[in-house]
């Protein structure tokens, strides 16, 4: 895979979810369990686990469950990380402001 190949993947759905399924299977198979296990220990179906494997389909909550059981839910918390300050300044610039309630229709 080329740099380029992959900057563009970076930007396609369906490219994050090959990948996040990849990764998932490969841990999976790391820690030695089987999809079944997998789907008994998570609470999530067989069919989404095999489903997720082929076809990179998940719900977000059957995603989160899994990661739980695979000790991986840590990183979902890095999405959407919430401002880091360098200085008071920062922080009170941004408390003076009020928070939207709503984004803009364009």
């Amino acid at each position: 895979m080329n740099i380029q190949e992959y900057i563009i993947d970076d930007f396609n759905p369906n490219k994050i979810l090959e990948k996040i399924a990849i990764r998932m299977k490969t841990r999976r198979l790391l820690l030695n369990i089987t999809q079944k296990e997998l789907a008994i220990q998570s609470g999530v179906s067989l069919g989404s686990i095999k489903r997720f494997e082929t076809k990179h389909l998940i719900a977000l909550q059957s995603l989160i469950k899994i990661a739980v059981v695979l000790d991986a839910s840590e990183e979902f918390h890095q999405l959407f990380p919430q401002n880091q300050f360098n200085s008071i300044a920062e922080v009170l610039r941004v408390t003076e402001k009020q928070p939207r309630k709503r984004a803009r229709d364009v």
